[in-house]
């Protein structure tokens, strides 16, 4: 988690009321590979939901004025860029209408094109009750028709406490990732539980890396043993700070009886970027003989190493490169997609995603709880078809765990062999 400047957007919303339409897109069958292909790269859209009282919900989203058109109007700046933002709530179990939607158009100008910096904005979320819903949020660049859209899944009812936690800046705006870096000084927001105590526990991390997909194991699992265990004082501006220690992850809970809580999770490097050499090391081992691991590993300069397998397997300088931007761009995609409990890299839709690329259909079950993704046309029996079933936990809302099958191994060995040559596979 970094500390850029963040900006607050000033926009007019106006709020589409709910309609009676039966039809449920983020939860009915459609094809959602659009989520995690390049169309969704063009615009960076980030989401988050924080609820601040039992009956208030809001949703955060945060662009990247570098991903937006901006025009001028003639003979130089100001240069302007307009986004239509908008998020529908639907049940997540798949059934019954429109729960809610709204959109935001958002201005912003600047006096220098090549200017990258945020633009934060937020809506207010109305839905009664306390069922689960799904939220998919769609940012539309107006001056270019180009958009992005992801989807989020909101957590209602008795024990369910991690939309009531926001790890935020010191000017107060939030954070999109629940991931900090060891040492870091993290002020966390919990409205709900001002001036209450909560119970805090830190756990070592995971070392260990999903199996391959034709490799029927258990899935990896997070450490349930604390090395440390303390308190903390929410203060009566609903908010508190932690300095935080090694890898691994801190569960904060209002009441021992229950593991309910919020997990905010102890990332090494530069997640979700891929921008030091250990964070260009970890995601080869799902390419890389043991020999070339080892050596990898145990190399002093591991940057060098990790540039000499590349080089070695593409039989070029540019070839490497080209195969570099190929594979690190597929793992900062499944950091931003897929991330659970794990970086994303590290899920088995993350290894998925980097191993054969976008699939060219996922369809999603009526009530969230699996995933198909296919490569090839869905009728067609020598396509490759990957199954993800929802796992529940009370860390994250985010993790989907592979059926293994055997009948994946050739292909697996395939594209393994093909990154192995330094050559982009898209299935």
């Amino acid at each position: 988690m970094k500390n850029p400047l963040l900006n607050i957007l000033s926009a007019v919303a106006f709020i589409a009321l709910a309609g009676c339409s039966t039809y449920v897109p983020v939860a009915g069958g459609d094809n959602l590979a659009y989520l995690y292909g390049k169309g969704a790269a063009a615009i960076r859209l980030d989401a988050r939901v924080y609820e601040p009282a039992a009956d208030r919900t809001t949703l955060y989203f945060k662009l990247r004025t570098a991903d937006l058109l901006y025009k001028g109007t003639g003979g130089g700046g100001p240069y302007h860029a307009r986004v239509m933002m908008r998020y529908e709530a639907w049940p997540a179990n798949g059934q019954g209408a429109l729960l809610d939607s709204a959109s935001t158009l958002v201005k912003d100008q600047r006096a220098d094109q090549n200017e990258d910096r945020e633009l934060i904005g937020s809506m207010a979320v109305n839905v009664a009750g306390d069922q689960p819903y799904l939220l998919r949020i769609t940012a539309h660049d107006l001056n270019r028709d180009a958009e992005s859209t992801v989807l989020a899944r909101v957590e209602r009812g008795a024990g369910k406490h991690r939309d009531e936690f926001m790890p935020i800046a010191a000017n107060g705006l939030p954070y999109f990732d629940d991931r900090v870096q060891p040492g870091a000084v993290t002020n966390i927001r919990t409205d709900l539980f001002t001036d209450q105590i909560l119970f805090a526990a830190h756990y070592p991390a995971s070392q260990k890396l999903p199996a391959p997909v034709f490799a029927e194991v258990a899935p990896v699992e997070l450490g349930t043993t604390p090395d440390s265990t303390f308190m903390v004082h929410v203060g009566g501006d609903g908010t508190f700070q932690l300095k935080t220690g090694s890898s691994g992850y801190y569960l904060f809970r209002p009441d021992t009886a229950s593991m309910a809580g919020y997990a905010l999770f102890i990332a090494d490097g530069s997640y979700p970027l891929i921008n030091t050499a250990p964070d260009m090391a970890g995601p080869l081992r799902y390419i890389t003989s043991l020999k070339e691991w080892d050596a990898i590993s145990a190399a002093k300069d591991q940057r060098k190493e990790v540039e000499k397998f590349w080089i070695n397997a593409a039989g070029s300088r540019d070839r490497a490169r080209e195969a570099i931007s190929g594979y690190y761009g597929r793992v900062e995609t499944a950091n931003r997609h897929f991330t659970s409990c794990l970086e994303g890299w590290k899920t088995d839709r993350g290894l998925v995603h980097i191993i054969f690329g976008t699939p060219t259909s996922i369809r999603r079950s009526a009530d969230g709880s699996s995933e198909t993704w296919t490569y090839g046309e869905e009728t067609n029996l020598m396509s490759l078809n990957f199954e993800f079933v929802r796992k529940e936990s009370p860390f994250c809302g985010n993790d989907m765990v592979l059926q293994r099958n055997q009948g994946l191994k050739s292909a697996w060995y395939r594209n393994v062999e093909s990154w192995r040559n330094g050559r982009i596979l898209q299935n």
